[in-house]
């Protein structure tokens, strides 16, 4: 919309023109071919050629106020009336301040209204619903784990199942007395140490079918379990130092700072600490007993 300025009375008062956005046709960045400089051409149709004229004879050496939704874009001063249809504004611009200009002017020329059809809030209905989907999927995926070592490995496979349950016990036992926010991330971190927790009994359970072949049954599983060791050990040594790395503690500018990585490295490194109690000592003992009730 184009106004004119105010009276000497009031030069704070603006008053509205009939030219408006629509009789613009379009604004370009151009250059003043004595100075160089960029300047924003403005181009009118028939219509506002004739609107424009009128209101810069009415206003020539004063400014003509260009608003955009209420908004001053630009206050230009009249140099002389302007005929013909086009016009330039010029100024000490720069040349992103002149392309800024244009962009407002053309976007005032579109002759769209924005009418209010509907209005509605969102709530957090799709991140609930992809952590309960990823806790169903979790569950599953345990299930299948589990119906693998019995299959796999028998009796040893019971006992790896309920060291692997005892723990998922103690995980969330430790989530909830920290506590820990269940997001998708940190989801994944627990999933993850659950199959670090099955890959230890799995490490265990194939040394000791290579060793019972020349100890006995209570032998080959000791000797299982101290060879594993080393294995097991390196393997969550390595992976504890990616979730610290992940976890970032000291603020590092050029590590991860965001809330879900950290989510991630947090869940894991807990499950990892917990799957080595339970991989060993608790699978132990428990095979321990089985050996003396055998």
């Amino acid at each position: 919309m184009f106004a004119e300025p105010g009276t000497e009375e009031d030069p704070t008062f603006y008053k509205p023109t009939d030219l408006t956005g629509a009789d613009l046709k379009k604004a370009a960045v151009t250059f003043d071919t004595n100075t160089g400089k960029p300047v924003v051409s403005l181009e009118f149709n028939a219509a506002g050629a004739q609107k424009f004229a009128d209101i810069t004879e009415r206003n020539v050496g004063k400014p003509v106020h260009i608003f955009l939704d209420t908004v001053p874009v630009s206050s230009p001063i009249v140099q002389e009336k302007i005929t013909g249809g086009s016009a330039i504004i010029s100024g000490d611009f720069t040349l992103d301040a002149a392309r800024n200009l244009a962009i407002q002017l053309n976007a005032g020329a579109l002759p769209v209204t924005v009418n209010l059809v509907e209005q509605r809030t969102v709530g957090a209905t799709l991140g609930s619903e992809s952590v309960i989907k990823s806790i169903r999927a979790g569950l599953v995926g345990l299930f299948m784990v589990l119906l693998f070592m019995i299959l796999a490995y028998g009796k040893l496979g019971v006992v790896a199942d309920i060291a692997l349950i005892i723990f998922g016990l103690l995980t969330l036992a430790l989530y909830k007395l920290i506590p820990v926010v269940l997001t998708l991330p940190g989801i994944a971190g627990f999933l993850l140490s659950v199959g670090m927790a099955v890959d230890s009994n799995i490490l265990i359970f194939e040394r000791f079918k290579e060793e019972r072949i020349k100890r006995t049954y209570a032998n080959a599983l000791e000797v299982s379990f101290g060879r594993a060791w080393e294995s097991i050990r390196d393997a969550n040594i390595a992976t504890l130092v990616t979730a610290f790395i992940l976890a970032n503690p000291l603020d590092l500018s050029y590590l991860h700072t965001s809330g879900p990585v950290r989510g991630f490295a947090i869940t894991l490194s807990l499950g990892i600490a917990i799957s080595l109690f339970t991989g060993i000592v608790v699978s132990r003992n428990l095979l321990r007993v089985f050996i003396k009730e055998r």
